[in-house]
């Protein structure tokens, strides 16, 4: 059986709702709970399960009341998929533990590797994209799906060089991986701008490119530009409302694709409720404006997006 009809027999990742959810974040629990009857919440919340790896106490007495109204999302940042020991066995059994727990509709990591056999980074560091990292990540995802015994989805890199040796473009690589894993695609749109102004190719070649069933969920998040002698470098720092390019690259994959499950992702410097849901609402007007047929306007401000 090839891997993506094996994988096809489990428990799917792409439960979430086509709609635009947030990151949970503890300063706003009050917030979220307050709002799981009102149309103007999140329809869908995303958690980084390495949060929630200790048994109990307050954490997950927030997260078990918050689970009974919203769909979750495990986005995992710690399982290092491409490092060439294989993935971290310790945070598989713990995410395996939490899935057990709470049914998350998606579970999801990076294409990337984030330790070796002395150390773990802080980092999620770029893979080389040649044929024998793509055998290897495609085993360490095959590991992981037969664990959980569900589809995962794997999130685009932002990059900040590329290795001289890779053998493949990263959408090429993409490609390959999910027909050889059977996994979906996080599809980060500000990973895309990071990386295009960084690297020095098309954004919209890369959006064009990519497949829109390959793609279980989308992110979007802003970033920060740190001047050089040499140029721009582009951090993704995810602690910024997200920039008019972005919003741009988004419009013009959801024109191709439809809705699809939409995060604002706002790791750092989080901001009020009221700013993050702002934000949600901009991707909602998009989704709803397209499928409509009315042409959504981005602002160029923070000012409200008119359709």
């Amino acid at each position: 059986m090839k891997p993506t009809e094996r994988h096809n027999l489990f428990q799917s990742t792409n439960g979430l709702p086509p709609s635009v959810g947030i990151g949970l974040k503890p300063k706003h629990y009050d917030a979220v709970l307050a709002e799981h009857h009102s149309p103007a919440g999140p329809s869908w919340l995303e958690v980084h399960p390495q949060n929630y790896f200790g048994d109990g106490g307050p954490p997950h007495r927030w997260l078990t009341a918050i689970a009974e109204f919203f769909p979750l999302s495990f986005h995992s940042v710690g399982l290092s998929l491409g490092s060439a020991d294989g993935v971290n066995r310790i945070d598989l059994e713990k995410i395996a533990a939490l899935c057990d727990r709470y049914d998350p509709a998606s579970v999801s990591d990076h294409l990337s590797f984030s330790g070796s056999a002395h150390d773990r980074f802080a980092d999620l560091l770029p893979v080389p994209y040649t044929y024998a990292s793509l055998d290897h990540f495609a085993a360490q995802i095959g590991r992981v799906q037969d664990r959980l015994q569900r589809r995962m989805l794997i999130e685009n890199p932002s990059r900040y060089l590329a290795y001289q040796g890779d053998e493949m473009s990263e959408v090429e690589f993409i490609e390959r991986l999910i027909g050889k894993s059977g996994c979906g695609l996080i599809f980060d749109i500000n990973n895309v701008e990071v990386s295009s102004k960084n690297l020095n190719f098309s954004a919209e070649s890369y959006i064009d490119a990519i497949d829109p069933d390959w793609v279980g969920e989308m992110h979007l998040a802003g970033h920060a530009t740190e001047q050089h002698e040499s140029g721009p470098l582009l951090i993704d720092d995810h602690g910024s409302a997200v920039t008019d390019y972005t919003w741009r690259l988004f419009e013009r994959f959801i024109a191709r694709s439809g809705p699809k499950p939409v995060l604002i992702e706002w790791d750092t410097d989080v901001p009020e409720y009221a700013r993050l849901m702002a934000e949600a609402q901009k991707a909602q007007a998009i989704m709803d404006g397209l499928q409509t047929g009315r042409t959504p306007t981005v602002p160029v401000n923070d000012h409200a997006l008119v359709i």
